[in-house]
């Protein structure tokens, strides 16, 4: 193996070690760690990978040490803190609010400084004015430290804040002291937010314009759910918000240009050699292409690759493209060890990695691009199915095709032509319109077709959540099946994929049941399956922002937890917490049938829910205890569906956010359960007009869980609920701190609670 190469995955060991950590070992460690491996490197040549291994786990643990100690401190979280700072980034206007990103330059409480460093994330309700990019603000803010939804087959959003460097996230709080601190000055961002005005004023319809924003200079504040939806379902995520194939081509056309200059003044070559002229050319070109991206890893990736080769060709030696890819690998660990924590990263480097591996030139000229295209398409379908299961949950078997029409199209036409059509704004802005405007019609095409494939079988995979060794063992599957001719028994490498495609599923024996109530912030969904059937009850919250939790919590979930079909969807209520994410799960799962405690309310045709109503499933009974008949003139919250759920061992009642009006006849109707244990999902999310002593008290329950958001603003659960439940000897979880909890109800024995914050593996960077 070049040198290069082991010296890049001997450092990238190190770095993973890292991230697999629960802690980050003390500073002291690190200053012994790197000299003993410096010098045992220099010192004994066979040590080298040991030794960069151990530099890069130095190295990476420092580095996050100093990105963890950016984060607000806890004892801040929830205070009024007035910062100054510079708009980090372009900013997005919604109907809801603005959402910016912030650099702190100064920060104080009460006027007294505050070491608060790093960036902020912020939504700016109501009334927000113009923010510009790169303009600089005075704001009073209420902050708290980044803490995402932690379930089953979501994404891990702490993790990604600490990618990014998130010291903190919040909101503007309304202040006098509010103010905009002059004029912003020139940057990159606010080129690329002129850029983008200017497009979306030449390109009559707005998508149009917002499609080639995104593929000119990555702004993708135009796009909604359905575009990244169609964009997931073609496998282009990629192609949408620059590509490393869009720097190549600009590499290749300032290459071109000089080439052409070479061409037409030969002389030229008198006093400046032509290589190194188009290898310089080609770097300014896709630098200057990378900056108005916004410096994605794609984009880094690939400057990082022409950057090699093009050093190399200054130094009249020939870089081939392991050596290329090695050394813009490592500087990419040395630039930002974090950026392993990246989906774009592993599917960037590994995605190149493959095809410099499994392709090999079958002719020139045309035949042999045509072959490297669609062998190449097959190959990053494949290879990188199991990467796009660990990371989103889902992949798209038509990506091979779709890529196959939309990579050439968008990256030698459309972006092309965009570029021309940005670069006649500056020089002769008439002209552009009409160039923008026939790029706008050809992307418009193209959306049109890549829409229609989104509808194929196959274009949405799903699998249940990905296991570490599954992940392995398909990658080395993929290696193993596009490996060059002459390794052995190559198709057995797709036997590696099983594992991946067909995963275990545990089974539950008749009478047993498991629940799932997930972490969906101030609000409620819980999953309960029995063995062939399943029932979510509630769906969380949905946004004017379009954030729905019910698909971008609920309906992974269903997936990642091996559901492939929902039986029942039942809404206790019409309140957005409870109903807002229905739609988006009744979409993924328009077989399931609908009730809901409050039908005239619902934006979807429902069922209404009614006491009595009970069905059987695998050995496990359901029945619905409330509302009674005549209830339909009780208080929203009181025509709550209440669920109980009854197995062989234990039984479980969903209340949705009754009130204590109401517990006195749900207690009534529950009976005593033959001496069953009953976990309770406790009334309204732990309010005090719920949970009352006589109702804790007839039901006897042996667990209470607490469905609730972070610090959020009602105070749920409220502290005289939660000594109710102490004073009653209940044990108390909360989704809030727990995570999703998952209540696992045996055939044989009382149900049992875990925290999936307690069940993951431990990292570093989560709270």
């Amino acid at each position: 193996m070049p040198r290069a190469t082991t010296t890049a995955i001997a450092f990238l060991l190190g770095v993973l070690a890292v991230q697999w950590l629960p802690r980050l070992p003390p500073g002291w460690s690190l200053a012994l760690l790197a000299p003993v491996a410096a010098l045992a490197g220099w010192r004994w040549p066979r040590l080298r990978p040991l030794a960069l291994c151990l530099l890069g786990f130095a190295w990476a643990t420092w580095r996050g040490g100093l990105a963890m100690d950016l984060r607000l401190p806890r004892e801040l979280e929830g205070r009024d803190v007035l910062v100054t700072g510079r708009v980090d980034g372009l900013p997005l206007v919604r109907d809801d609010a603005t959402r910016l990103a912030l650099t702190v330059e100064r920060a104080a409480l009460d006027g007294r400084p505050l070491p608060l460093h790093g960036r902020i994330e912020l939504s700016w309700y109501d009334r927000a004015p113009p923010v510009p990019p790169c303009s600089r603000w005075q704001l009073l803010l209420r902050l708290k430290r980044p803490r995402g939804l932690l379930d089953p087959g979501a994404s891990d959003a702490e993790r990604a804040a600490l990618e990014r460097r998130v010291a903190a996230v919040g909101y503007v709080r309304e202040d006098p002291r509010n103010r905009s601190l002059g004029e912003p000055s020139a940057c990159l961002d606010g080129l690329r937010d002129r850029i983008a005005a200017g497009i979306a004023a030449r390109v009559r319809d707005p998508h149009d314009a917002a499609l080639l924003r995104a593929f000119t200079v990555g702004d993708t504040r135009g796009l909604d759910r359905h575009d990244w939806a169609v964009a997931r379902a073609n496998g282009i995520p990629h192609l949408i918000a620059i590509s490393g194939f869009h720097v190549g081509v600009a590499a290749m056309a300032g290459a071109g240009l000089v080439g052409l200059c070479y061409w037409l003044w030969p002389a030229l070559a008198l006093r400046v050699p032509r290589l190194p002229a188009q290898a310089l050319s080609a770097v300014a070109s896709a630098a200057g292409y990378g900056a108005l991206a916004g410096f994605g890893l794609p984009t880094v990736r690939t400057l990082l690759m022409i950057a090699a080769v093009a050093g190399a060709r200054c130094g009249r030696r020939h870089a081939g493209g392991a050596h290329s890819l090695a050394l813009a690998l490592l500087a990419m660990l040395l630039a930002d060890p974090l950026a392993v924590l990246a989906a774009g990263f592993w599917l960037s480097f590994l995605g190149v990695a493959f095809l410099m591996l499994c392709l090999s030139a079958r002719g020139r000229g045309l035949r042999g691009f045509l072959h490297e295209l669609s062998a190449g398409q097959l190959v990053m379908t494949v290879a990188l199915l199991p990467l796009g299961m660990w990371f989103f949950g889902e992949a798209s078997l038509v990506g091979a095709l779709s890529n196959l029409v939309a990579v050439p199209f968008v990256s030698f036409v459309i972006v092309p032509l965009a570029l021309a059509g940005m670069a006649l704004l500056g020089l002769g802005p008439p002209l552009a319109g009409p160039v923008l405007r026939g790029a706008g019609w050809l992307a418009h095409a193209q959306w049109w077709l890549l829409e229609r494939m989104a509808q194929w079988p196959g274009a949405h995979w799903y699998l249940p959540e990905v296991r570490p060794w599954a992940l392995v063992l398909a990658l080395l599957g993929a290696l193993w099946l596009f490996a060059p001719r002459g390794l052995p028994l190559r198709a057995c490498g797709a036997l590696l994929f099983l594992p991946l495609l067909w995963p275990p599923r545990e089974a539950l024996p008749d009478g047993a049941f498991r629940a799932w109530v997930l972490d969906v912030g101030q609000g409620l969904s819980a999953v309960v399956r029995t063995e062939h059937h399943a029932l979510v009850y509630d769906a969380g919250a949905a946004y004017p922002s379009g954030f729905d939790l019910g698909e971008a919590v609920v309906a992974p979930a269903l997936h990642a937890l091996g559901i492939g079909r929902l039986d029942v969807l039942m809404v206790s209520h019409a309140d957005n917490d409870h109903a807002g994410g229905a739609a988006a799960v009744a979409e993924a799962f328009p077989e399931a049938a609908r009730y809901a405690g409050e039908p005239e309310r619902m934006a979807l045709p429902m069922q209404g829910c009614r006491a009595g109503q009970a069905w059987q499933w695998d050995g496990v009974r359901f029945r619905v205890l409330w509302p009674a008949a005549g209830t339909g003139q009780a208080k929203d919250n009181d025509r709550s569906c209440v669920l109980l759920v009854e197995g062989a061992g234990g039984r479980l009642l969903l209340t949705g956010d009754i009130s204590g009006r109401v517990e006195p006849q749900v207690a009534a109707a529950l009976g005593d359960g033959d001496g069953r244990a009953l976990a309770l999902l406790v009334p309204h999310h732990g309010s005090r007009t719920s949970s009352g002593a006589a109702f804790i008290a007839a039901l006897r329950p042996s667990l209470a869980l607490v469905s609730a958001g972070w610090r959020n603003r009602f105070g749920h659960p409220h502290p005289l609920v939660l000594r109710r439940y102490a004073q009653a000897g209940v044990p108390v979880l909360n989704t809030a701190e727990a995570g999703a909890i998952m209540l696992d109800a045996p055939a044989d024995g009382p149900p049992r609670a875990a925290e999936l914050r307690r069940m993951r593996e431990r990292r570093y960077w989560r709270e």
